[in-house]
């Protein structure tokens, strides 16, 4: 689909903008766009139907100035841009269930998590339906940008679209006209930073329950005295405490990103693991508030001695007498 056979989006005031997802990112995102001064902005969250979880969704969307619908196809009908924001699991079944009612040759801006096999699977979903797909991958955290956040935008559309959402006040840069390298960009990343946390949680609890933590980190700082060991200790703690279940799906996104370059993504499965018994123990109440200012000691003490490891590993490490 060529551009140049399409409308062009029309200008900021008469812009009508779909969100799937208004979770954090769509609720951030949201926010600035009705600030914004677009014509309208509405949203589809799974968590409408959520009852225990529904109240609190609407709150959000009523402080953001955002109108829920009760279904992906109701909120993208007539929309002249789709931002898909969900979890990394969900990407491709959120735009399957949304993009049949998208209006031919509107565009979809996917900002999730997944791997570049995924978005280009994505770009076909759209395209069958008369969309015109841009993948989109977001390169560090949400809340401290905003809608200025950095973040890579790809595929034959994301030239056409580009003025129009600087124009809304993202930060994306265009880098490639094929689908697959700006999702390929960012899952590499990743690897990288949430490998650095798993690793900074997995080290630092060890050393606690030794009693080593001053020296560990004493010796952290002397080899590499430009990080702050303590306070990334206290940063990551908190980050994945409220963010793990995302942050294991965006690593088993980005272990499927490392088989489809041909490796085994051995260290990648494993960061998705520990994110993930993170997670599950953010989930049963483990941790004090992580927005609370809680240092990475009283989060690390938190931690019951007996959940160290999954409890199928757990049976298997004692029938075999231990570890080796």
């Amino acid at each position: 689909m060529s551009d140049a056979n399409l409308n062009a989006l029309p200008a900021v005031a008469a812009m009508r903008i779909a969100l799937i997802g208004c979770g954090e990112v769509g609720g951030i995102f949201g926010r600035a766009l009705v600030a914004r001064g677009v014509a309208s902005v509405v949203a589809y969250d799974t968590l409408v139907h959520d009852a225990p979880r529904s109240a609190a969704l609407h709150a959000r969307a009523q402080r953001a100035g955002v109108t829920l619908r009760d279904s992906a196809a109701a909120a993208v009908a007539g929309a002249d841009l789709v931002i898909s924001a969900v979890t990394a699991s969900n990407t491709r079944d959120a735009l399957a269930s949304a993009v049949p009612a998208i209006r031919r040759g509107a565009f979809v801006l996917d900002v999730n998590s997944a791997s570049p096999r995924v978005k280009i699977e994505c770009a076909d979903i759209v395209a069958r339906a008369g969309g015109r797909y841009v993948e989109a991958a977001v390169m560090t955290s949400v809340p401290p940008y905003g809608i200025g956040v950095p973040m890579l935008v790809g595929g034959p559309h994301a030239a056409a679209l580009a003025p129009a959402l600087a124009a809304l006040g993202f930060g994306t840069e265009v880098v490639a006209d094929a689908y697959g390298v700006a999702s390929a960009i960012k899952m590499c990343r990743s690897v990288i930073v949430k490998g650095l946390e798993a690793l900074v949680i997995e080290s630092y609890v060890a050393a606690r329950r030794f009693g080593v933590e001053a020296q560990v980190l004493a010796s952290l700082a002397e080899t590499f005295p430009g990080m702050d060991w303590e306070r990334n200790g206290d940063y990551f703690f908190s980050r994945v405490i409220r963010h793990g279940q995302r942050r294991a799906e965006e690593m088993r996104e980005a272990a499927a990103t490392v088989r489809e370059a041909g490796l085994d993504p051995l260290m990648t499965a494993a960061i998705a693991e520990r994110q993930q018994w993170v997670a599950d123990l953010a989930r049963a109440g483990t941790f004090a508030d992580a927005e609370a200012g809680v240092r990475w000691r009283e989060h690390a003490d938190g931690i019951p001695a007996d959940a160290g490891m999954p409890a199928a590993r757990a049976t298997s490490t004692a029938a075999s007498g231990g570890t080796r």
